[in-house]
């Protein structure tokens, strides 16, 4: 009897695991005899918040793709100062280039939450390459998208001050996650001033001008976004008035 439950629960998690495999965008359209392939050789992997994924310059063995919390990628200064990178979150790959490329790892990478991952050998993932070209296909997608990320993540650094940062920054996410006015932080506000070349002293008080100019309401990690046009205008280049 106990045997046949265990069977059970055991046949239910790969179901499971074979529903959450086809909706990360790196295994769409795969068929299903290469789905079952993938189930034996993901390792699960989970790390505590604050927990080391990999440091930069570390060898690389494979690459993670991200089930549950969220990772920063980030590079250190000689003097120890911490600039984000990226927040690699559920669905999205992990390491992918160096694990692609057989080259170390380029920054590191910390869970910021208890955070579920699978973890792709690169012998594997180079095996179903060969088997399995459509998956170079998605996997360049989703690189072109990253890389689409940071070339506006850099121009947002080089190019504009920390209040066109900011906007451009809330824009974005109002964009990603299909909003109309309301976006909600899902990071300390540490972290977004390390994401955006700041510091939180520097933050605080550009969230206070544009709240006491209209432009937007902070309530917690509630951000309303009241007039759209003139955060584009910052972005543009408009002065912000202290």
């Amino acid at each position: 009897m106990n045997s046949g439950i265990k069977l059970l629960k055991m046949n239910m998690k790969k179901t499971h695991q074979s529903s959450a495999m086809m909706n990360i965008p790196l295994f769409h359209n795969l068929p299903g005899p290469s789905l079952k392939i993938l189930q034996g050789i993901l390792m699960e992997k989970e790390f505590s918040k604050g927990e080391n994924i990999f440091s930069e310059g570390s060898e690389s063995t494979g690459f993670y793709i991200i089930m549950r919390g969220r990772v920063k990628v980030y590079k250190l200064s000689p003097e120890g100062k911490e600039q984000i990178l990226h927040i690699v979150g559920p669905r999205e790959l992990l390491g992918a280039v160096s694990a692609f490329a057989g080259s170390p790892y380029p920054a590191h990478a910390d869970a910021m939450e208890k955070t579920k991952a699978l973890f792709f050998l690169q012998k594997d993932f180079l095996a179903l390459v060969r088997k399995e070209p459509s998956v170079v296909m998605n996997m360049m997608a989703n690189l072109a998208m990253r890389l689409q990320h940071f070339t506006r993540m850099i121009e947002d650094l080089s190019l504009k001050e920390v209040p066109g940062r900011l906007a451009a920054y809330f824009l974005y996410l109002c964009e990603q996650k299909g909003c109309s006015d309301i976006v909600e932080m899902d990071i300390s506000k540490g972290q977004l001033a390390s994401l955006l070349g700041t510091i939180p002293e520097t933050l605080s008080r550009i969230l206070r001008r544009l709240s006491e100019q209209g432009v937007l309401e902070v309530s917690g990690r509630r951000i309303r976004l009241i007039n759209k046009k003139a955060l584009k205008d910052i972005i543009n280049g408009e002065k912000l008035r202290f």
